[in-house]
C-alpha cells in the first residue's frame, strides 16, 4: 500500500479537514477513513492522517468514487422542455436556459446541447474542467433516449441500428435498440443507446430506416439518469451521482484541459454549451 504523507506538500490543507468540509464524514470519520486506507490522492493511497492537500488541483476519492474539494462547484440537472434552446444568450430572441440558471446565484452554462424539438436530460454547472471533458468528442459519454417514431418497428430494424447505417456523414452504430411496449396507432416506442454526439443524431438514424421521430427524449447522460424530474425542473445533483460522474471523467484515457481550458465555461456563455456542439 502506497503512502504518500512524506512526500506530500506542506502547502494546503489537511486531508481530514478538506474531506469533512466536502460534505464526506465528520473529521474524525474521515481520519478513520484514511488510516483504514480508503482514501487516494491523485490515485495514490494515503494514510498519513497529516497529510496536506490543495483542493485546486488534487484529485481526491473515497472508496474509488471522486470527490469535488471546490465547494464552490454546483452540477443541476434540467428536464429541458421542448420549444427551449440550449443557449444562454439567443440572438433569435427564443427561449433560452436563461430562465433555468437565473435562479443560481453561480454562472452555470450547459455541458452540451439538445435541439428545441427534443426535451430531457441537460447538465448545467459552472465546473470548467469536467465541461470540457464530458463535452469532448473523444470522451464519448453514453446518451440513451427514448422515441415516439412514425411506424411500426420491427427487430430487423433495431439489428441495422446496432450493426451501423451510413449517413452522410459517416456510419454510426446504436450501442443498443429496443422497443418498448406495443405499437399503438401507428406508432412506436423506440430506446436508442449511443455515444455519438454528432448534430441531430438520432433523429437522422431514425429517418434513415424509414422511421422519423416524432417526439424525443433523453432520458440518461453518462451516470445520470433523469427519474422522476418534472418536465422544466432543475434540481442539484446528489453526491452519490456527482461522485459517479467526476469517477467517470477522471478514468485513464479521457482528454485533459491544460491550463487555458479550466474555464471552459466561458466559451459557453454565448451558448455552444462546451466544446462538443452537440444537437439531437
Amino acid at each position: 500500500m502506497a503512502d504518500r504523507g512524506n512526500d506530500m506538500t506542506n502547502d494546503g490543507e489537511r486531508l481530514q479537514k478538506v474531506l469533512a468540509a466536502a460534505g464526506v464524514a465528520s473529521r474524525r470519520v474521515s481520519e478513520q477513513l484514511i488510516a483504514a486506507g480508503r482514501v487516494t490522492v491523485n490515485g495514490e493511497i494515503v494514510t498519513e492522517l497529516g497529510s496536506r492537500v490543495d483542493a485546486r488541483v488534487d484529485k481526491v476519492a473515497v472508496d474509488g468514487s471522486a470527490v469535488q474539494l471546490d465547494p464552490d462547484k454546483r452540477y443541476v440537472m434540467l428536464n429541458k422542455p421542448t420549444g427551449v434552446v440550449s443557449s444562454l444568450a439567443d440572438e433569435r430572441g427564443r427561449r433560452d436556459l436563461r430562465e433555468y440558471t437565473a435562479e443560481y446565484p453561480e454562472r452555470l452554462f450547459n455541458v452540451g446541447r439538445l435541439d428545441a424539438d427534443t426535451s430531457g436530460l441537460l447538465l448545467l454547472t459552472n465546473d470548467g474542467e469536467l465541461a470540457h471533458v464530458l463535452a469532448h468528442p473523444s470522451f464519448g459519454v453514453t446518451k440513451t433516449y427514448i422515441a415516439t417514431v412514425d411506424g411500426v418497428v420491427y427487430p430487423n430494424v433495431l439489428r441495422k441500428l446496432e450493426a451501423g447505417i451510413e449517413l452522410e456523414d459517416g456510419s454510426i452504430a446504436a450501442d443498443r435498440a429496443r422497443i418498448i411496449g406495443e405499437p399503438s396507432r401507428g406508432k412506436s416506442i423506440v430506446e436508442l443507446t449511443l455515444h455519438s454526439g454528432k448534430n441531430r443524431i438520432v433523429r437522422r438514424m431514425l429517418a434513415a430506416v424509414d422511421h422519423p421521430v416524432l417526439e424525443l427524449v433523453r432520458r440518461q447522460f453518462g451516470p445520470l439518469h433523469l427519474g422522476t424530474l418534472g418536465v422544466g425542473r432543475t434540481r442539484d445533483l446528489t453526491r452519490a451521482e456527482l461522485g459517479l460522474l467526476l469517477t467517470l471523467s477522471r478514468e485513464p484515457g479521457h482528454p485533459r484541459p491544460d491550463a487555458g481550458d479550466r474555464d471552459a465555461g466561458d466559451n459557453a456563455a454565448d451558448g455552444n454549451g462546451g466544446t462538443e456542439g452537440e444537437f439531437e
